[in-house]
């Protein structure tokens, strides 16, 4: 079957299909679904929680709308 005829397929049948190339990608030895950055995050967050750096979420929240805001603003006025 071509992509073409892939297409054609009912949304069902896409699904399934979609499904069925996912399981392969994942069982593949030569997938590696995250880069190598994603680690050093991952390892600088928990460093930063056993270090204290933490806040609520409600805290965190307010500070990006803030800064979310504040780069709305920017964009009007430039």
């Amino acid at each position: 079957m071509d992509m073409a005829e892939l297409t054609k397929l009912p949304l069902a049948q896409r699904l399934e299909a979609m499904e069925v190339l996912w399981d392969s990608l994942i069982h593949d030895a030569a997938y590696d679904p995250s880069p190598a950055w994603h680690a050093d995050i991952l390892t600088e967050r928990v460093r930063e929680i056993e270090a204290g750096k933490t806040m609520a979420w409600d805290e965190a929240k307010a500070l990006i709308f803030a800064k979310a805001a504040q780069i709305k603003q920017t964009r009007l006025h430039a």
